[in-house]
């Protein structure tokens, strides 16, 4: 069965996400005092379109990956639907409430994207639009489909 995409942007949506980024973050810092952790992804901006899950960026050096990334699988399953690599791992947990994704990241790497597209959606009001908007055309299709097209848009929207 192929995932369908929802949007919303209910305000209890972002409360959620911001109460469970509080929670993961003080648990995480008890493990992983030397990393730094933000929240990514449209719950992060109030009032966008949202699938209604948290993610967590975990930035570490590139010293420290391995060691943070083997800390990680212990807690939580890792996303085996997303690429890894010795520079950024995926985990997952689809039982909290909301979905959690982890996206933990070298310092400096390719990959390490995720806090700069947040930043520019913040001071981007007609870029946030423009999101909003990709989001709306893909409401009730693939979720596949909709990821290939958001990660095009994030990639072409980051290249400026």
């Amino acid at each position: 069965m192929t995932d369908i995409v929802r949007f919303s942007n209910a305000p209890i949506v972002f409360t959620k996400a911001e109460s469970l980024f509080i929670a993961i973050v003080d648990k995480l810092r008890l493990t992983l005092p030397y990393a730094e952790f933000q929240h990514v992804g449209s719950t992060a901006i109030p009032g966008t379109l949202t699938k209604g899950d948290l993610d967590i960026v975990v930035r570490v050096s590139q010293e420290k990956f391995c060691e943070a990334d083997l800390r990680l699988a212990e807690l939580f399953d890792r996303n085996t639907s997303s690429f890894q690599s010795n520079e950024f791992s995926a985990f997952q947990d689809v039982t909290s409430d909301p979905e959690l994704g982890l996206q933990l990241v070298a310092i400096g790497s390719e990959a390490d994207h995720f806090h700069l597209w947040r930043q520019l959606l913040e001071s981007n009001a007609e870029l946030r639009c423009k999101y909003d908007e990709l989001k709306r055309s893909f409401e009730g299709q693939s979720m596949e489909s909709y990821r290939e097209a958001k990660a095009q848009f994030i990639t072409d929207s980051l290249r400026g």
